[in-house]
């Protein structure tokens, strides 16, 4: 005992129990993170699928990414993205990529459905990540009072309360979510494009997204029932607005009196 005493009050012991207390810390976080991360379920593909993805891939994909998908200084590595990742990037036209720039932006697609399941298919093949939304998530019948807590919490910082979009630095953007397929919100929730973090199952459930899903159909259909929407900026852009014109009512109607007076 009087060892073990003499042992606690060496002068590496605070360093020792911190250095155990991190790798304890960092080998639960990397469990919970292996537990909750989705994974590609690559059974759902076939082999032509896979087949006709990798044909795509090479004719299409490879001058950025590599043959195999194993990156270059153009592109990074596909390995790991999940078929999630390709479904959202081609599916709304940020890939291929149109020029280079802060960020890809979206355009008209430049495969049909078909092809882009295949596409996904392939990358799926290349290591775990997130699969392509289960379609119970996708209904937009969520609870959407509970979406929009979730919203305004883990995404209105970027992209706006009421989902409008907003400049970020550097040239970059979180871009507006009106006329966004719901398969391609919950995509970009859990593969993190661009400047977005990724929101893996740990962070938001399933049924947590499906209620932002919900939250954001349900504003987009109301439109802007208090009037002209000015950018959705809130109270400070619509009291600017207000003062600028009552300002401009009164400096003309200043001239119109001072002109009637000469």
């Amino acid at each position: 005992m009087k060892a073990l005493s003499q042992k606690r009050r060496h002068p590496l012991a605070a360093l020792a129990l911190l250095v155990m207390g991190l790798l304890l810390t960092g080998g639960l976080y990397a469990v919970v993170t292996t537990v909750n991360s989705a994974k590609a379920d690559t059974a759902t593909y076939t082999a032509q699928q896979v087949n006709e993805g990798e044909k795509l891939f090479v004719a299409n994909c490879a001058t950025c990414h590599g043959i195999g998908a194993s990156g270059t200084k153009a592109g990074p590595s596909l390995a790991g993205v999940g078929a999630a990742a390709v479904d959202f990037q081609v599916g709304t036209g940020r890939m291929p990529l149109q020029m280079q720039g802060p960020q890809a932006r979206e355009k008209p697609a430049q495969f049909n459905a078909d092809q882009t399941r295949e596409l996904a298919a392939y990358v799926a093949t290349l290591g775990d990540g997130p699969a392509i939304p289960d379609a119970k998530y996708l209904t937009g019948k969520g609870d959407a009072t509970v979406g929009g807590e979730l919203f305004r919490v883990n995404c209105a910082m970027c992209h706006n309360a009421a989902a409008a979009g907003g400049a970020l630095t550097r040239g970059k953007f979180a871009p507006a979510l009106a006329g966004v397929s719901n398969n391609h919100i919950y995509e970009a929730m859990v593969t993190g494009p661009q400047n977005m973090p990724v929101f893996n199952d740990a962070n938001i459930t399933p049924q947590g997204k499906a209620d932002i899903i919900t939250f954001l159909n349900t504003i987009e259909s109301q439109g802007s029932p208090g009037g002209a929407a000015l950018g959705s900026l809130g109270p400070v852009s619509e009291g600017l607005f207000l003062w600028t014109a009552v300002l401009g009512v009164i400096i003309g109607f200043t001239i119109w009196l001072t002109s009637r007076t000469s």
